[in-house]
């Protein structure tokens, strides 16, 4: 991949628009991207990020703020990036997301995220993307990265891949998993635990199986555990638990023989004593039946004078009870025609009072069509009673209208008299808001200004302080490491001194002298007391490095206090924090009137928007009353005029008829009306209660002469109540079916048989049953028990070998998964390294990477320092795999990154991320790669390693590759031509290309 041409607008620092020939600061190969301090180098290559993958490096992207603070409100942000990539030509517009001003009234609206993404063919612009998400995976699919290992590959970014340096395993595991997608290897991690936890609870159910039906066995058995029976551990045991099931089961089948042997037995006693209690129940009833029906016989021949009497009074009340009804019927008809003669009298009263005249029965038909046509006439004058009140209502209500009318329009024009003063003095207001709010940025300028000046003061004050404090402890640091190294060299000539005796505590009997080569060692060194030995004086070493680290980050410290002194100085100036002070609260009380003032912009121009409403409204709504005018007098004359025709029609109807309204007379004409036809039908319903009255009468006379009854009287006197005739007819029938009965009863030859019979001992046949019948099911109760533990074991004999068969395999299955987990997870005692299988193949990875890195540290650091790749566990470190030591050469020792001093750190760090380029490079499919940016770290670089630096990023354009080097340190400005400069402005940044 080349970079070609970057345009950048209203992007980070950058409000107006600026560019980059990247075609041009490739020809040296090697071109220095400088500024000061917060200009925006890094947005450069923050730009060139956002246009691949539409984010940015790190931290930044986090922030949300993207657009240039610095650019118009309305311009909108944007980057756009020409590359080649394998051949072919691309070109990437981007636009993050922001908040625009409306287009229709104030406040902003968000503006969407967007991209175009085109490719050149054959002479012109081929549109490939125009979504995000389709723009993202063409990009990864043509550079064959993800954003983190283009950062990691091309931006070696300000202090980040220092970190992969210093990191623990566990930190470099999480990156290089991430550069190198071996994900897929924690997947297998992961399974292979899964699996674990599946088969364990696998293993735990088969054992819990075969534990559980053992013991239900011998629950159903009543018989002990087997012998050595252990819950927890069944291993010593499973092959005697089948035999002790089998012998088990054959006891309970022994135990069911038995017991069904003795139900038989018992059923056929039980049934002879049962047969013998049968046979005496049966005489002895007989015998009882037999004399019941003897003592029956004697009671009912004393009762038959009684009977023969209830058998007359029935007969002659049944013949009274068919005439009964007819005579109550003939009652009720000659009431109903007493009632009706009564009601047709007084249909002929209520007829003669609302006439005001009698009536005959001949008249009632006519006066009854008389009355009702009259009414019906009425009543077609009820819509004008009606329609006359509301002539009434809309007369009044126009009137009031026109009271309102009159009141609405004298108060219009008064407010149009008082409008156009108050409409005058708001455009003042809003002409004195809008000229606030013109000044308000310059103010705001000033204000933010003298802020940071003050705070820059202050900074300088608390950084001259911190910087004493930190010389101070720098100075302290320095005799301490150089006690220190007094102390070792103290140590190496101690035991330099006493080298013989420690050989000689080495030497073992037998052994070669490693001096001489004898194998006698008749009078051999001792050391002195308090010699110090290699552990000692590795202590000593590592005390050393720990200070001289110490030293050189309290060196750092005053370091970077001072720049930050320096820059703080610069920028607040040559004023004092007094003066400063005043101009910031002058500032502030200036910004505070005026954004006051301008605050009210928006309250005055709905108020002068409002007052031209309003005036223009007051217009309109006074033609409005005007016209209302006139509309309510013409319909106040129209309605008089239909009021007074109705009246004189309405009182011409009721005169004379002694009624105030037209409903009144036509009610009672209704109701004269309706006396007539009820008179007729009460006339109607006499005579036909008179005839049903008579004809009931001869019904029932007829009907009482058939059965022998003369009169009514006679037929009452012979007759009896429904349940006194129900209880003699009951009481008749009782009576000769109890002669019946005794009769049959005596005739029986099986009663008379059994009478002559000696009478049975019941209670003593029952006992021997009884006892006989306890017996048998005592003995049952025995052989169902027997039984159901015989079946019931048989039952889990089957289950206990189906639950070992399935527990042997679950074991053997979780023992195989539990060595293959904790192999892969590092926590196996075969895997002394504690290395995880991911781990692991990192680790290669890391090989590689280290091999890259030292090809390039060896030209840097002249041969003496070289990366080593440990698999073993760093100090505090749990696990291993990924542990890096740098070897020292001049010394001999490894050592933890973190005692190498700042520029060595730097130099190291570099080596080591761009050889992690190079493999990952490689890992991405060899890709060619044209365009390398270096950022920041050359400032802790004595001249000499400097020089070898550039050496090696010079040789990093072999090939035709470009480098691109962040650096705001002035020797690099004088060693490499090729610039691309960043200048920070008030107004934003902009950019400048030297060639």
């Amino acid at each position: 991949m080349r970079l070609h041409h970057l345009e950048v607008v209203a992007f980070g620092p950058f409000a107006e628009r600026v560019a980059v020939d990247f075609d041009a600061l490739s020809e040296g190969g090697l071109f220095l991207l400088t500024g000061a301090t917060g200009a925006g180098k890094t947005s450069v290559l923050d730009a060139v990020c956002f246009a691949l993958y539409g984010a940015v490096p790190g931290d930044r992207q986090g922030a949300k703020r993207l657009r240039s603070d610095h650019a118009a409100p309305g311009v909108a942000p944007a980057v756009t990036l020409e590359l080649s990539v394998s051949g072919r030509r691309f070109r990437i517009v981007r636009s993050p997301a922001w908040d625009r001003p409306r287009k229709r009234g104030t406040g902003t609206t968000r503006q969407q995220a967007s991209v175009r993404l085109t490719e050149r063919v054959e002479g012109s612009w081929v549109t490939r993307a125009t979504r995000l998400d389709e723009a993202g995976h063409l990009v990864s699919e043509l550079l064959g990265l993800t954003l983190s290992q283009f950062c990691q590959v091309q931006l070696l970014p300000q202090g980040r891949f220092q970190a992969f340096l210093r990191a623990d395993s566990d930190e470099r595991h999480r990156l290089l998993q991430r550069l190198f997608r071996t994900s897929r290897f924690e997947d297998v991690e992961q399974w292979l635990r899964d699996r674990r936890r599946a088969l364990r609870r696998d293993a735990e159910r088969a054992h819990e199986a075969v534990t559980g039906v053992v013991g239900r066995v011998s629950e159903a058995a009543g018989r002990p555990l087997p012998d050595a029976w252990d819950p927890h551990d069944l291993r010593p045991v499973a092959e005697a638990v089948g035999p002790w099931a089998d012998r088990v089961r054959a006891e309970a089948a022994a135990t069911s023989s038995e017991a069904a042997a003795a139900v038989d037995a018992a059923v056929a006693a039980e049934r002879s004593a049962r047969s013998e209690l049968d046979a005496a129940r049966t005489l002895a009833d007989r015998q009882q039946r037999h004399a019941r029906a003897q003592a029956r016989a004697r009671s009912l021949a004393a009762s038959r004078d009684a009977h023969l009497a209830r058998v007359s009074v029935l007969e002659a009340a049944r013949r009274a009870a068919g005439v009964i009804p007819l005579w109550d019927e003939a009652g009720r008809d000659a009431h109903l025609a007493a009632e009706a003669d009564a009601a047709a009298r007084a249909a002929h009263d209520a007829v003669r009072e609302l006439a005001g005249r009698p009536v005959g029965s001949g008249d009632l038909t006519a006066t009854a069509h008389e009355a009702t046509t009259a009414a019906a006439d009425a009543r077609a004058r009820e819509p004008h009673v009606a329609e006359l009140a509301t002539l009434g209502a809309a007369l009044d209500e126009a009137a009031a209208r026109r009271g309102d009318t009159d009141v609405r329009l004298a108060e219009l024009d008064q407010r149009a008299a008082v409008l156009p003063d108050e409409l005058s003095r708001a455009r003042t207001a809003e002409s004195a808001a809008t000229r606030a709010g013109d000044r308000l940025s310059a103010a705001r300028h000033d204000a933010t200004t003298a802020a940071e000046r003050l705070g820059h003061a202050r900074a300088v004050v608390r950084l001259e302080a911190e910087r004493a404090e930190a010389e101070a402890l720098h100075r302290a640091s320095v005799d301490t490491a150089q006690e220190l190294r007094e102390e070792w060299l103290r140590i190496q000539e101690l035991r330099l001194s006493g080298m013989a005796a420690e050989i000689a505590g080495a030497l073992a009997v037998g052994a070669s002298c490693p001096v001489c080569g004898s194998a006698d060692h008749p009078h051999p060194a001792r050391p002195s007391a308090g010699a110090p030995d290699l552990v000692a004086e590795r202590a000593a070493r590592r005390s050393v490095d720990d200070a001289e680290a110490e030293r050189h980050a309290r060196a750092l410290a005053v370091q970077d206090l001072q720049t930050r002194l320096d820059l703080a100085r610069e920028r607040a100036g040559d004023r004092a924090v007094p003066v400063l002070e005043r101009e910031h609260a002058a500032a502030a009380e200036a910004l505070a009137v005026l954004e006051a003032d301008a605050a009210t912009l928006a309250a005055a121009t709905r108020d002068r928007e409002a007052l031209e409403a309003e005036l223009a409204g007051v217009v309109e709504r006074r033609s409005a009353l005007v016209a209302e005018q006139a509309a309510l007098e013409a319909r106040a004359a129209d309605l008089g005029s239909r009021a007074e025709r109705l009246t004189a029609e309405l009182t011409d109807l009721l005169a004379g008829t002694g009624h105030d309204t037209v409903t009144a007379l036509a009610d009672h004409l209704d109701a004269v009306a309706a006396s007539c036809r009820d008179a007729l039908a009460a006339e109607t319903a006499r005579d036909r209660a008179r005839q049903h009255a008579t004809e009931a009468a001869t019904r029932a006379r007829e009907a009482a002469a058939a059965r022998g009854l003369p009169d009514e009287a006679a037929t009452r006197a012979v007759a009896l109540p429904a349940l006194l005739l129900e209880r003699v007819e009951r009481e008749v029938r009782d009576h000769e079916a109890a002669v019946a009965a005794v009769t049959e009863a005596l005739a029986d030859p099986e009663l008379e048989t059994a009478a002559a019979a000696a009478a049975p001992d019941l209670d003593t046949l029952a006992d021997d049953h009884a006892r006989l019948h306890d017996r048998l099911t005592r003995a049952r109760a025995a052989a169902a028990v027997a039984e159901r533990t015989q079946t019931r074991l048989q039952r889990l004999r089957g289950d206990l070998a189906t639950a070992l068969a399935a527990w042997a395999p679950a074991r053997e299955a979780l023992a195989v998964a539990e060595r293959m987990a904790s192999l892969a997870d590092g926590t196996s005692p075969d895997n002394r390294l504690r290395m995880r299988l991911s781990a692991y193949v990192l680790a290669a990875r890391l090989g590689q990477v280290v091999d890259a890195a030292n090809e390039r540290l060896a030209r840097m650091f002249d041969h003496r320092y070289a990366l080593t790749h440990s698999g073993r566990r760093g100090v505090g470190e749990t696990r291993g795999g990924l542990s890096l030591r740098v070897r020292d050469d001049w010394t001999g020792e490894s050592r933890d990154p973190a005692t190498l001093s700042g520029g060595e750190t730097f130099v190291v760090s570099l080596a080591l991320a761009l050889g992690l380029a190079d493999v990952i490079a490689h890992e991405a499919g060899g890709s060619d790669l044209d365009t390398l940016f270096v950022d920041e770290g050359f400032g802790a670089l004595d001249a000499e390693t400097l020089d070898q630096v550039l050496d090696t990023l010079d040789s990093l354009r072999d090939g035709g590759r470009v480098v691109g080097v962040v650096s705001h340190v002035a020797e690099m400005r004088d060693r490499i031509p090729t610039q691309l400069h960043v200048r920070r402005r008030r107004v934003g940044s902009t950019l400048s290309q030297t060639c």
